[in-house]
């Protein structure tokens, strides 16, 4: 039988209809995004002419391990605050203001986030979290979003893995829902209470250790969804401590390893939520994992409700069993 579960992060609900899981083509076995157009990859060395000048590159005198420039066709630019224009009763504009960046995870090609040793993985986190320290700090921006589109379902045109960083003088509906749900929640942190219950019960925990839980949240919208939380309770990101900055990606490189195993190299989105700026109230960072297992259908788009062929239950069990559940600090 179905069930409806709520999400209390956005008040919203979700189906859980594992029956659907069995249709013919359920699941997508869909391929990361390729650039084997003839041209040069511009996130490769030797190519860093295809690319605006770099913002910033860490590594070696002479070399680069992880590289930040502008995106060339970017979604927000010329960061100065946002000025709304009324047009008429029902059209509201206002200039896309911002800052659009892309971070190049490694020199290698083909080195996605689940193959970073662990060196490779801190230092990206580093300049994740030091970008969106700059970003706070630019007249006019309200919240710096961090996405990872990897496979074309997902959104990504070059294969060479990187990062998008996106800060933005307006805080986005999904955000902002996510605020609310943690000033609805009566008691402490609505995701510390999250972990403890996950981790006291087993069911949806897929890694824990002393910095970082990863689950299979009850509310999951999509098969093989994660929630990576750092234990230590924080809102912002860029002002967390840095064994927790790095146990997370430490914690998302290992959680993307094990859906490998589980369900090959499928396109995925990680979206990194921090409280903005200069926000008050209760929030806790996190990383959500979202495969592209499935298309969302019309009553999906006509109602905004999310179904969810794989029990989060069942998703997390496969999870844990696809490698050593040890492991979510270390190369595994």
């Amino acid at each position: 039988m179905s069930q409806l579960r709520l999400d209390p992060l956005t008040g919203r609900w979700v189906v859980v209809s594992t029956d659907r899981s069995g249709r013919i083509g359920a699941f997508r076995r869909s391929t990361p995004a390729h650039s084997d157009d003839g041209r040069p990859c511009p996130f490769c060395p030797g190519n860093e002419e295809e690319t605006p000048p770099a913002l910033v590159t860490y590594g070696p005198s002479g070399d680069w391990l992880v590289r930040v420039v502008p995106n060339r066709y970017p979604a927000f630019e010329n960061p100065g605050g946002m000025r709304v224009v009324h047009l008429g009763p029902v059209f509201t504009q206002a200039e896309a203001s911002g800052i659009h960046e892309v971070l190049v995870f490694s020199p290698e090609h083909a080195a996605s986030w689940a193959d970073l040793p662990d060196e490779q993985v801190d230092l990206v986190m580093k300049a994740i979290q030091a970008r969106v320290v700059e970003h706070a700090s630019v007249n006019g921006l309200r919240y710096s979003q961090v996405i990872v589109n990897w496979g074309r379902d997902a959104g990504a045109s070059v294969k060479h893995p990187h990062a998008q960083l996106l800060g933005m003088p307006f805080v986005p509906r999904e955000l902002a829902d996510e605020q609310a749900g943690f000033a609805r929640f009566e008691g402490s942190c609505l995701l510390c209470t999250t972990v403890a219950s996950e981790e006291s019960h087993g069911y949806r925990t897929v890694l824990s250790d002393d910095d970082v839980s990863v689950v299979c949240p009850f509310w999951s919208g999509s098969p093989y969804e994660m929630l990576i939380v750092p234990r230590r309770h924080g809102p912002h990101m860029d002002r967390a401590p840095e064994a927790d900055v790095l146990g997370v990606g430490r914690a998302v490189r290992t959680a993307l390893r094990r859906l490998r195993d589980c369900v090959d190299d499928v396109a995925y989105n990680l979206v990194f939520h921090s409280a903005p700026y200069r926000a008050a109230g209760q929030f806790h960072w996190h990383v959500h994992v979202v495969p592209r297992l499935t298309t969302p259908a019309g009553f999906e788009a006509g109602t905004g409700v999310l179904v969810n062929v794989v029990a989060p239950e069942a998703a997390a069990e496969d999870l844990r069993n696809s490698g050593d559940a040890a492991a979510v600090g270390p190369d595994e």
